[in-house]
């Protein structure tokens, strides 16, 4: 198809963990281990459920929950934080994501992010990946009364980029994001990731294994759906 007859949406608006750092796998994986340290395990099917959302318990309390006791929560929190900082310092940033942004950049879509993650975490590290810049608009839950599921993250990342919710396009890897941005009146791909893969994401418009095997075209090509 012609760049001139090309089908483009008014714009795209990305997750961040997950969708564009595995940032979700290393969270898992090291609460993980503070459980087994403890002699507790974490329940994969529990920590599924709660995967895009900040609407759950902190993982400490689920810990003394499972052990019958109350646990030193600062220090449990720090060791786990020295090891998550050096795994997500080699997770690379997820396939496909950084020739998406090129190619929407290339067409002058408009690009936004919306997070249920913290201002602080998502900036720091789109900042660390050389991709703060490439975002127009970021809105974190710092921003938002109510966090994934709830519509609210992406209506205020449409307000901003000044787009119908209706002509715009959400990435996402998680069931709650899903559901976020179908609220919200978006078109959305579903792009799962090793956490999320196997669950139930037929309220996608899409899905596909990485944001390789999407383009501007095809994005194009769901609004309204």
């Amino acid at each position: 198809m012609s760049i001139r007859g090309m089908r483009r949406p008014a714009a795209v608006v990305f997750d961040f963990d997950g969708l564009v750092v595995d940032t979700e796998w290393v969270e898992y994986v090291t609460i993980a281990d503070m459980f087994r340290r403890s002699g507790a395990e974490l329940s994969f099917e529990l920590w599924q459920g709660f995967i895009g959302t900040t609407d759950h318990p902190h993982w400490t309390e689920l810990l003394a929950d499972a052990l019958g006791r109350p646990v030193d929560r600062d220090a449990l929190v720090a060791a786990r934080t020295a090891e998550k900082d050096v795994l997500l310092a080699a997770e690379p940033i997820l396939p496909g994501v950084v020739e998406l942004l090129d190619e929407l950049d290339a067409h002058a879509v408009p690009i936004g992010m919306a997070s249920s993650s913290s201002s602080e975490w998502v900036r720091g590290n789109l900042e660390r990946l050389g991709l703060l810049d490439r975002f127009e608009v970021i809105v974190t839950r710092d921003d938002v009364t109510a966090a994934k599921p709830s519509p609210e993250l992406y209506l205020r990342a449409c307000v901003g980029l000044a787009v119908e919710p209706t002509g715009a396009v959400a990435l996402e890897d998680s069931l709650h994001g899903v559901t976020s941005a179908r609220a919200a009146g978006m078109a959305v791909v579903a792009v799962p990731g090793r956490l999320t893969v196997g669950l139930d994401f037929s309220a996608a418009s899409l899905v596909v294994g990485s944001l390789s095997d999407v383009g501007l075209d095809a994005l194009g090509s769901l609004v309204g759906s």
